[in-house]
């Protein structure tokens, strides 16, 4: 669109996508928080969902009529703007749909179709670039968009239905006998952290909050370092992703001599292996809890990444041997993809738990913490590639993934020690 439609030269070609990017970055990272705290504030989620996708039609307008560099970068604004929104509410959505317990199979399952998504949408707007043009792409692009409009305009919340089965199961709304989750209240059976001393203390918020933190309550829970490390972790997680979209299209025309179709078709490993294997690791993360994916998952990618230093210019095994190791990096990659955003969504439960008092009646605050999550991890998607691309200019593909090696390394040390509590050896100590 910069060459043929804004019509620049192509040595300002390359400035121009990266500041695109940063734009789309940036909307994304300011506007997640401020997501989350309205998505909270209100009292249905569809609305601010709906405005997201509004916000998402309106880019994709402008992007399909845009001629000029300021058009395109409002464009990419309101896309960074709609994805905060969207990530933001959807996760929390899921969590208080399928509940805890299930969060696990469900993140692997969200992050093995995004997977899905970032591999085919490349290719599938190519080929219909280059057989339809313009109409052809954004025709897609508007298609999807009508159909997941009326999908979310079918989606009742759970909050909501509560209140229509309240008022249905009275038969009068002026009944005053309590709704069955207040009944469980004063059975003490929604509060099983509470008979927990130890737990509820240190999960405890105390009285003296300021009034920023009555408002934003999920300022409160960012004292606990496993929340702090599950969001480190979701940053590396995201710059990962960003360094194999960043190096993996230009590896392969510099080793191979592929165009950009062929370099497309590298992706296929790296995202097959990530879908199949999702949904199995959310399943384990549920089971067996988040610190064996998160420590596994970054421990057994650090020889992945080493071992990509092993391919060099040559014919079809190289190009074989590329691709099973990028395979390995997305077993990987599947891996890491549920722990962090599980980990922050059940330390933000046990601070509702040991504090109902301070939350209120609207619960958790699962949207603010999602905005955080996606702050963070819109934040690792626009460092990744620049890191990547940096190294690998000043030391080389192969010393690139030495370096993200050792990141590895380092964040399964950070999830041994934070991620799903303190470990068993130590906690006699």
């Amino acid at each position: 669109m910069l060459q043929d439609r804004v019509g620049l030269p192509k040595d300002q070609i390359q400035s121009h996508v990266d500041a695109l990017l940063a734009a789309y970055a940036g909307a994304s990272v300011i506007f997640s928080p401020i997501a989350g705290v309205l998505a909270d504030k209100t009292s249905t989620r569809q609305g601010p969902f709906l405005l997201g996708l509004v916000a998402l039609l309106l880019a994709t307008v402008l992007l399909f009529v845009g001629s000029n560099i300021p058009t395109l970068v409002v464009a990419r604004i309101l896309q960074g703007c709609s994805a905060a929104v969207v990530w933001t509410i959807g996760l929390a959505l899921c969590i208080e749909t399928v509940g805890k317990e299930n969060l696990g199979k469900t993140i692997g399952s969200i992050f093995s179709f995004i997977s899905v998504g970032n591999l085919l949408a490349p290719l599938l707007g190519g080929v219909l670039y280059n057989k339809t043009g313009y109409p052809g792409v954004f025709g897609i692009g508007f298609g999807i968009l009508a159909i997941d409009f009326f999908m979310r305009l079918l989606v009742i919340e759970k909050k909501v239905a509560r209140r229509y089965h309240l008022v249905n199961s009275e038969g009068n709304a002026n009944d005053e006998t309590p709704a069955p989750e207040d009944n469980e209240a004063a059975n003490g059976e929604e509060e099983p952290l509470l008979g927990n001393k130890a737990e509820s203390n240190e999960f405890q918020i105390s009285a003296d909050q300021p009034a920023i933190a009555r408002k934003i309550q999920i300022l409160p829970c960012l004292k606990n370092p496993r929340l702090v490390a599950a969001l480190l972790v979701a940053f590396v997680q995201a710059a990962l992703l960003g360094s194999f979209d960043a190096t993996i299209p230009t590896v392969g025309q510099e080793l191979f001599h592929f165009d950009s179709l062929k370099a497309g078709i590298l992706f296929l490993p790296l995202g097959a292996f990530d879908f199949v294997a999702g949904p199995l690791f959310g399943w384990a993360v549920d089971r067996y809890g988040t610190k064996l994916a998160a420590v596994g998952g970054y421990t057994f990618l650090v020889p992945c990444l080493v071992l990509l230093r092993l391919p060099h210019a040559g014919g079809t095994p190289q190009v074989i041997l590329y691709a099973a190791l990028l395979g390995l990096c997305g077993v990987g990659l599947a891996a890491i993809g549920a722990p962090s955003i599980v980990e922050a969504g059940e330390i933000v439960e046990k601070y509702y738990e040991a504090n109902p008092e301070f939350f209120g009646r609207d619960g958790p605050p699962y949207s603010q913490l999602y905005g955080m999550t996606s702050m963070v991890f819109s934040s690792g998607l626009a460092v990744g590639p620049e890191l990547a691309g940096e190294l690998k200019q000043v030391i080389g593909y192969g010393n690139m993934n030495i370096v993200l090696a050792v990141i590895c390394g380092l964040t399964a040390v950070l999830s041994f020690f934070f991620i799903g509590g303190k470990p068993k050896v130590l906690q006699n100590r």
